[in-house]
Formats: C-alpha cells, structure tokens, sequence
C-alpha cells in the first residue's frame, strides 16, 4: 500500500512539473509575442515621427551642426574650421581650432578605409591619390555617429550638412566616422 501511495505521489509531483513546464513555455512564447509586437508599434511610431519631422529638416549652418556632432562624439568643443575636401575616397578636413590638430570626417569605416588601401593601384593612380584618409596613423582615434547616438534625423542632417561644407551630392549616409590626427 505505502508502494503504491508513494507511486502516486511521485506521478503527481511528474504531472505538475510538466503542467508546469508546458504553462511556462506558453506564457514565455506570449510574452516574446508581446515584445515582439511592442517592438513593431515602437518602430512604426518613430517612422512616422520621423516622417512629419523629415519634412522640415534644415540645417542652416552646416559648420556649426558639424561642430555640434563632433562635440557630442568627443565631449569637448573642437572649434572646427574646414580645411578641405577630397571626393574619392569621400573625407572633410578641418583643423580643431582649441588644438591644431587635423580631424577628418568620412563615411567610410577603418575596415573600409584598410580595404582600400590593400588594393592595388597604378603608379599614375598612387600619385593621384594624396588623400590623407588613406595615410591614417594605426592609432587613431575614431568616432562612429549615426542616428542612434547623435539625433532621430541625423542621416537627413548628414546630407544637408555635407552638400553645404563640400558641395558634393551624396547619396544615403548612415554613420558619419570622425578622426582625430594629433
């Protein structure tokens, strides 16, 4: 008798652990469904956000955004002053006016930047290319901006900014690296 009662215990204590189980797996797979669709509304939410705000995007003074960014990036003001700018492979250059010190602005990322310099080119076109992006130190400091850490319509600005400083139509940028040359 004692056999069969603790049997039948130990068969309970089985069948709740798997209602158990079974409801915990039901309830995990609602909660992921309800992140899920919190994530969706989220995201609809911030693109029509950026859809009404897309409409009046201007940026003025496109030195002082820049400005403005960098700082943000760096956590101090660098007083920028455009230097330059090269059209292939894309940079601005200025000179931090606190420091003397060259910081360029590309959005081309150091693994870009690494592709490119391993390619190889003719003896005309390695005269041709004096772009200093392409003559970065292995050290340098470099900041990657993108919408997530600078503004909700930080690549609307970018476009805006850049055509302003180098008069070059450009195409949809994502992330804008700084450099800072010592």
């Amino acid at each position: 008798m004692e056999i069969v009662l603790a049997i039948v215990v130990v068969m309970a204590v089985i069948f709740f652990g798997a209602l158990i189980s079974v409801g915990n797996e039901r309830q995990r797979k609602a909660i992921d469904n309800l992140r899920e669709q919190t994530m969706l509304w989220a995201i609809q939410d911030l693109r029509i956000k950026r859809e009404k705000l897309a409409r009046e995007v201007r940026v003025d003074d496109p030195l002082g955004w820049l400005n403005r960014v960098a700082t943000t990036a760096c956590g101090y003001d660098l007083n920028l002053q455009v230097v330059e700018a090269y059209e292939e492979p894309r940079v601005l250059i200025c000179a931090a006016g606190n420091s003397g010190s060259k910081v360029l602005f590309s959005p081309l990322s150091p693994d870009e930047i690494r592709r490119i310099k391993r390619e190889k080119h003719s003896r005309l076109t390695e005269y041709a290319l004096q772009n200093p992006l392409l003559f970065l130190p292995r050290k340098v400091r470099a900041y990657k901006l993108s919408v997530l850490n600078v503004s909700l319509l930080f690549d609307l600005e970018l476009q805006l900014a850049w055509h302003g400083l180098t008069r070059q139509q450009v195409e949809q940028m994502q992330y804008l690296w700084i450099y800072l040359i010592a």
